[in-house]
């Protein structure tokens, strides 16, 4: 994530395409560290959101209101007294700062036009909104920062406000190519961070990019590049500082799958060479940080609350990991039981000429022709060292027979745990957590008594997709759920998709008895591939077949079923150009 300048200049060139002139009817502090400001002029009624949030700084516009508290804090007081109804004449950016200034025109207490200046910083931990007269004196900010705090700048009431400049960094709206070879290219250090730490507003993210649409390695020393290879590093930053200027921006989402791992004002064609990886863009960068935020707060809490619930599972994976290897170590060793029933049958035949107290019977082994030395207690006679091996190989016996079913009990286990653990990888609301949990309780993985009473039933319901060709797709989110699909919702003539040989969901077409085309066939199987864990694959198999084909044995673990006869197909588990519906 990098709320970076060019970010802000998106913001700003959104913000004075849509509320310059507005007047501020209403301003709330929904945080300590918040604005709210609705404005109203020849746009409507617009909210503008401001936040100085040590972790999580931003400004955009929304259509969102949030609840303030009953009696408004001094800071949010301060503004009505003076800019409220005031107008907004100006919104800027100095240099490419993560800045931003709003100019507002109001009239004081005699009817005089005044002008007042509330400025954002989007600094990370030194986030601020700070409020100024006309002269850039203090007035107030929502955060005061002594020199105790600061040895750099004070923002208290009363101090002339001006922006600090420690890092030595260059305006990147002024570059040349000159000055880009001269100040960029001659950094001791890597082109990316060659690139961020000579300019300001260049986040890594940004760096990277310029270095990807240039086909140049990013992590490469600055100085093994070729006069030419900087020459053209030089190009590729001066265009999308162009870019920049001519206000041409392209504000978007990076998404995993339905996981948001970046957003951005520009384009990044580094992400299009992954085809897990998915850019959708957008209209609006107030759009794109409400979306973002949203759903990254979503996909946080639901990690959250899943911990509990991973730790579980994960613990009994591990115990019954240790446990198969175990068996199957000791299954191994009952391969012995065929040679001691041998050594038996032997000892009985030849017996007759084993003398007493002999070690060993070297005798040939009617089965194979082919001769044996057999080893023997000196203290007991052929007929009972035969019973002896005899016994050693009933005992062997019962315990392979015993194992076989052990192991295949503990291998189911393995699989049924692996399936909920990816249940919750693709889980994406706290109904679907609850609804594992359920399942986890009905197997015995968590105590009945360990639920708090009271506690909600889960409402959780299938991912619910539509091909190209107007089918309707469902992918199940757990093994409950999977076992609806197919044996409730599913009828015989539907189609059935699941990953060949690893965990994941049961994915069903509804045919509605039409033959269905080859590209919802291959559409169904991607999201097979990719609700599985084989979703970091770039290739996976999957099995296909009709419903009707589909069973489950009796007494099988939830989503547990068998088929012996199905088709199979090769797909790239990428599902960005397959429709979700709501």
């Amino acid at each position: 994530m990098a709320f970076d300048g060019i970010v802000v200049a998106n913001i700003v060139n959104e913000l004075n395409q849509t509320i310059i002139g507005a007047r501020i009817s209403k301003i709330a502090q929904p945080e300590n560290d918040a604005l709210l400001l609705t404005l109203k002029g020849d746009c409507g009624q617009r909210r503008l959101l401001l936040c100085a949030n040590a972790s999580l700084p931003f400004v955009y516009l929304t259509e969102k209101n949030r609840p303030s508290p009953m009696t408004a804090p001094n800071f949010c007081m301060l503004l009505r007294k003076f800019i409220a109804n005031g107008k907004i004449v100006a919104i800027t950016q100095p240099s490419l700062e993560r800045i931003i200034q709003f100019d507002i025109e109001h009239l004081d207490e005699l009817g005089d036009l005044r002008k007042k200046r509330l400025i954002v910083e989007l600094m990370g931990k030194h986030s601020n909104i700070i409020f100024c007269d006309e002269s850039d004196k203090i007035i107030d900010s929502i955060k005061h920062i002594p020199l105790s705090v600061s040895s750099v700048r004070e923002v208290l009431p009363g101090r002339t406000y001006f922006i600090t400049n420690t890092q030595d960094k260059f305006d990147p709206l002024l570059a040349t190519k000159e000055s880009f070879l001269s100040d960029a290219c001659t950094k001791a250090t890597t082109i990316t961070k060659a690139l961020y730490t000579t300019y300001t507003g260049i986040s890594p993210t940004i760096a990277n990019e310029i270095c990807h649409r240039g086909g140049i390695d990013a992590d490469q020393p600055m100085d093994s590049l070729k006069i030419d290879e900087k020459s053209h590093l030089a190009n590729e930053f001066l265009w999308l500082i162009d870019d920049i200027k001519a206000g041409k921006f392209m504000p978007c989402i990076i998404r995993k799958g339905n996981e948001p791992i970046e957003f951005s004002a520009l384009p990044l064609s580094e992400y299009t060479d992954f085809s897990d990886y998915q850019m959708n863009t957008y209209d609006s960068i107030s759009a794109v940080l409400e979306q973002y935020y949203a759903d990254r707060d979503l996909y946080t809490r639901i990690r959250q609350k899943s911990v509990d619930l991973r730790r579980i599972v994960t613990t009994a994976l591990e115990r019954d990991v240790k446990k198969l290897s175990l068996q199957k170590k000791q299954l191994e060793d009952t391969k012995k039981r065929e040679k001691y029933k041998i050594y038996g049958e032997l000892l009985l035949t030849y017996g007759y000429n084993i003398p007493e107290g002999a070690k060993k019977a070297e005798v040939i082994n009617y089965y194979t022709n082919e001769p044996v030395t057999i080893p023997l207690d000196e203290q007991l006679t052929a007929h009972e060292n035969s019973q002896r091996y005899f016994s050693k190989y009933n005992k062997l016996k019962r315990t392979h027979e015993a194992l076989e079913g052990l192991t295949k009990e503990v291998a189911d286990e393995i699989a049924y745990l692996e399936s909920v653990s990816n249940a919750l990888d693709i889980a994406v609301s706290e109904e679907d957590l609850i609804a594992i949990k359920q399942e986890l309780v009905a197997s015995g993985f968590i105590k009945k008594h360990a639920e708090k009473k009271g506690s909600r039933s889960a409402k959780s319901t299938p991912f619910h997709y539509r091909s190209n060709d107007g089918y309707d797709i469902y992918v199940g989110k757990n093994n409950l759920q999977n076992e609806e699909l197919t044996f409730k919702v599913a009828n015989g003539g539907d189609w059935w998709f699941h990953a060949k040989g690893i965990p994941g969901s049961h994915v069903i077409v509804k045919t509605g008895g039409d033959e269905l085309p080859d590209r919802t066939f291959e559409e169904a199987a991607r999201l097979a591939g990719y609700y599985s864990k084989g979703r970091e694959t770039d290739k996976i198999e999957i099995d296909y077949l009709q419903r009707k084909n589909v069973k489950k044995p009796n007494g099988s673990a939830p989503g547990f079923v068998v088929y012996y006869t199905n088709y199979s197909m090769t797909v790239s588990p990428d599902i960005s150009d397959i429709p979700f519906v709501e």
